[in-house]
């Protein structure tokens, strides 16, 4: 299996923005549009996202791979990873959660299941 390309998961609130990395994530179907992103339950985004229904996967580019890195080991239950990494929560305009400001296509998404 080849490696598979991380994205960034984006959750939370514009007061209490939340980022992770995650790999597990893809198209399921497209009439009608569907996405996947496979997180696990004891993940702090996990908390988040069951709570609102709401997210965002944002695709990074190639100059963002120290912050992926970054995002992907540490927790957003004890650090603020938008600030630590420098990266930009920015307002979305389908979901209440925010987008990766940097990255250049992000997909507001709504849990169906």
């Amino acid at each position: 299996m080849a490696p598979v390309p991380p994205v960034l998961i984006s959750c939370g609130t514009m007061e209490k923005p939340n980022v992770m990395t995650a790999a597990w994530t893809g198209v399921l179907c497209s009439d009608p549009t569907l996405v996947y992103v496979s997180i696990r339950p004891s993940r702090y985004s996990y908390e988040l996202i069951s709570q609102s229904k709401e997210f965002v996967i944002n695709l990074p580019t190639v100059a963002l791979a120290k912050q992926v890195d970054l995002c992907g080991v540490k927790s957003g239950r004890t650090v603020d990873k938008f600030k630590l990494s420098g990266l930009t929560p920015a307002v979305c305009t389908k979901v209440s959660a925010p987008q990766v400001l940097e990255s250049p296509i992000s997909l507001e998404c709504r849990v169906l299941e």
